[in-house]
């Protein structure tokens, strides 16, 4: 494993790539034998620096855990990263795009949740009773390492390449519609450019939160009562660029519109 000095540095990389918005190189070309568990500390040491400046946990981001997620990145298990309450916009916002670096956008659905969940045993069961409610979402992506070549190492040192999320339309609990059929339409000015269903994430999109919550009990930590998780992208990313205008219809669910400016 790395050692805290190269931990440091790496995340001392990443904030200054974030920074300048630029990409440095794959970590796991400087690093040939770095491991997942060597990238969780990275990630780890960003989301310590973070909340020691005040920045507030919002929740957790769950990547790669559709079929569509995985051909577009080449890789074949999810990751997860920490969304802080900075990064949250509501429907309707103007984002800057330039504070972003390699910028997609994801159709997601996002768990708040009500009661805490702690590995390593959580079910599918206990993540719908756990569950206050669940809205739909979009999130921003955004890379601080050259995506070409990528491995899970790099993307979840990267915070699961993280940039944003924006929360809209309709709220409901999760006896209120089937939500492996929740489907979505996504548009880029007015140009319908991707479609998928809810299905996509692992057969359920609460199984999304399952395995969230398994894997962090691995690294001594849970989903408490208040967080909202976002629950794995069930359309390949798109990219938006300046002046783009991004529509999501989720039919019964209502929509979420943003524009990047």
């Amino acid at each position: 494993m790395l050692d805290e000095a190269t931990i440091a540095r790496i995340a001392d990389d990443l904030a200054e790539a974030e920074r300048t918005r630029t990409k440095i190189p794959r970590l796991t070309s400087q690093f040939p034998d770095m491991t997942v568990e060597d990238s969780y500390a990275v990630q780890n040491e960003w989301r310590r620096r973070g909340e020691a400046a005040g920045r507030r946990l919002f929740g957790h981001k769950i990547g790669l855990t559709s079929k569509p997620m995985q051909q577009a990145t080449g890789i074949t298990e999810p990751d997860y990263g920490a969304i802080f309450a900075d990064q949250v916009y509501d429907t309707g916002s103007v984002i800057d795009h330039a504070q972003y670096s390699g910028v997609r956008i994801e159709v997601e659905l996002a768990f708040v949740l009500r009661e805490e969940l702690a590995g390593p045993d959580v079910s599918l069961f206990d993540v719908l009773r756990a569950t206050e409610y669940v809205v739909p979402a979009l999130e921003v992506l955004s890379s601080r390492i050259e995506m070409e070549g990528r491995t899970i190492v790099d993307t979840i040192s990267d915070n699961a390449a993280l940039g944003a999320m924006v929360l809209g339309g309709r709220p409901i609990t999760v006896d209120a519609v089937d939500l492996r059929r929740v489907n979505a339409l996504l548009y880029r000015n007015e140009t319908i450019e991707d479609s998928g269903v809810a299905a996509a994430v692992l057969d359920h999109p609460a199984r999304g939160i399952v395995w969230l919550a398994n894997k962090l009990a691995e690294h001594g930590d849970v989903l408490r009562a208040g967080e909202t998780v976002l629950a794995g992208s069930f359309t390949r990313p798109m990219w938006v660029h300046p002046g783009d205008t991004v529509h999501a219809d989720y039919g019964e669910l209502g929509a979420i519109t943003c524009r990047f400016a």
